[in-house]
């Protein structure tokens, strides 16, 4: 089994079709089939199920795409770290981030990193909480950006960097715009601008509301901070959002209101893979966070 022919396979079961692959591959047609062919003889199944212009995969094909792309993450994990020990300072770091950090938090450290260190890339994922960490866990990315941090979980560390409000978006001329403070019961019979189903905002949202007696009424979904600011904008309903995501390009038709009863908060930090060492350039990169949130802290920016 060599490594070009587990190439190959994962390229053609992920465009079914062995022309387009060879394309990509910049090799003959010719030459990708006859190493999947001589992949399966090796194996002794077949990985394909041929016939019309595309194929696909057999069950056991499947399994066997699943494990050998754990397995390319790894040798590509492994040369990576190889060329980090020798030069730390010029890796590329494969970090995740939510929606909702990907405004202004992602944008600021990113900067202020590349400030101190400019050799280092970054290729950016962004999703869900819950992809990003199944995305650690295998080694699809390094490190991510999560809200909030877990910190029993089994598979990931979780480090929490600093902890932020959830506050109330009302339109400007909503009846509670004027007041200095919401109880979240207050808000009972308002039509909700919430998060999609899978966002963790959503469940943080949803269970804060259940506490208080009331399920949340969902008038939009999405997953997008500026749509969701932009419907409230409107007048289409109510949101609660993170204190960072509301800081950042305020708009004059919305009112933000500090919600008391209960004290709604979320912790923002990193999730990393808890049983591989993280590569050197990752590690500079996790210390530069340490350090700088702890400035903010102390001088409570």
């Amino acid at each position: 089994m060599e490594l070009r022919q587990l190439k190959y396979f994962i390229k053609v079961a992920e465009l079914e079709h062995v022309s387009e692959a060879a394309d990509q591959l910049h090799v003959a047609q010719s030459a990708v089939s006859r190493q999947i062919a001589n992949l399966e003889e090796e194996l002794g199944v077949e990985l394909f199920l041929r016939g019309g212009r595309k194929i696909r995969l057999t069950p056991v094909g499947e399994v066997f795409l699943e494990r050998i792309k754990m397995a390319m993450t790894e040798i590509e994990n492994a040369e990576r770290d190889v060329r980090e020990f020798l030069n730390p300072e010029s890796g590329t770091i494969r970090l995740g981030f939510p929606t909702s950090l990907a405004a202004k938090t992602l944008p600021s450290v990113i900067s202020a990193f590349r400030k101190e260190h400019p050799q280092i890339g970054f290729q950016l994922q962004q999703g869900t909480v819950n992809d990003l960490i199944a995305a650690v866990k295998i080694g699809q990315i390094d490190l991510a950006f999560v809200s909030p941090v877990p910190l029993n979980n089994p598979d990931v560390k979780g480090d929490i960097f600093f902890t932020e409000k959830i506050q109330a978006l009302l339109p400007r001329h909503h009846e509670f715009a004027q007041n200095e403070h919401l109880r979240l019961d207050q808000l009972k019979h308002e039509p909700f601008v919430l998060f999609r189903q899978g966002y963790i905002m959503r469940d943080l949202v949803t269970k804060a509301c259940q506490q208080v007696g009331f399920e949340p009424r969902a008038a939009f979904e999405g997953e997008d901070v500026d749509t969701i600011k932009g419907l409230v904008a409107a007048g289409l309903g109510i949101s609660l959002l993170p204190e960072i995501t509301l800081n950042e390009r305020p708009t004059r038709d919305t009112r933000i209101i500090n919600v008391v009863e209960p004290n709604m908060t979320r912790t923002v930090g990193m999730v990393r893979p808890k049983y591989r060492e993280v590569a050197p350039s990752e590690q500079i990169f996790f210390d530069f966070l340490l350090s700088y949130y702890r400035k903010l802290d102390q001088f409570g920016w």
